[in-house]
């Protein structure tokens, strides 16, 4: 009798032991199946995020960037004679350049007055100065006027 119980008990460690076995292959093939999904569901969270970035990038930083570029080549082209805006609202003539500041020249008839800017301080273009007639009719700017005092 020890014999036939030993022989049921191997019988069902053996059965046992193979159901346990392709329980653990089903779960390995579930665990591989399920890192698929997990991948799938790693890309399907992350591709939301890279659409909203590539949005951002194409509505709102690659226009500014173009609007950026267009203003430093405007500001690089400027010449003496043309008439500018700034970003505090100040139009004027620009009547000397040195460096980075423009001298602008603002205001009517006699009561003109001079004002430095920044280059980053000029907007826009107002009007396009001419060549020839800005250079003859620039005045000379108080501050350039030597002083005596000796």
């Amino acid at each position: 009798m020890l014999k036939k119980f030993r022989k049921t008990l191997g019988s069902v460690f053996a059965l046992g032991v193979l159901s346990s076995v392709s329980v653990w292959a089903e779960g390995e093939a579930a665990a591989a199946g399920g890192t698929a999904n997990t991948a799938s569901g790693m890309i399907g969270m992350i591709a939301p995020l890279v659409i909203m970035v590539a949005i951002f990038y194409f509505l709102l930083i690659r226009p500014q960037r173009k609007k950026d570029k267009a203003l430093r080549e405007m500001i690089s082209n400027l010449k003496v004679g043309d008439k500018v805006a700034s970003i505090g609202g100040i139009n004027g003539k620009i009547v000397r350049i040195r460096d980075d500041v423009f001298v602008l020249e603002s205001g009517v008839g006699t009561m003109k007055s001079y004002i430095s800017l920044d280059r980053s301080a000029i907007s826009r273009l107002v009007k396009k100065g001419s060549d020839s007639s800005a250079e003859s009719e620039v005045a000379s700017i108080p501050d350039d006027e030597p002083t005596d005092n000796e």
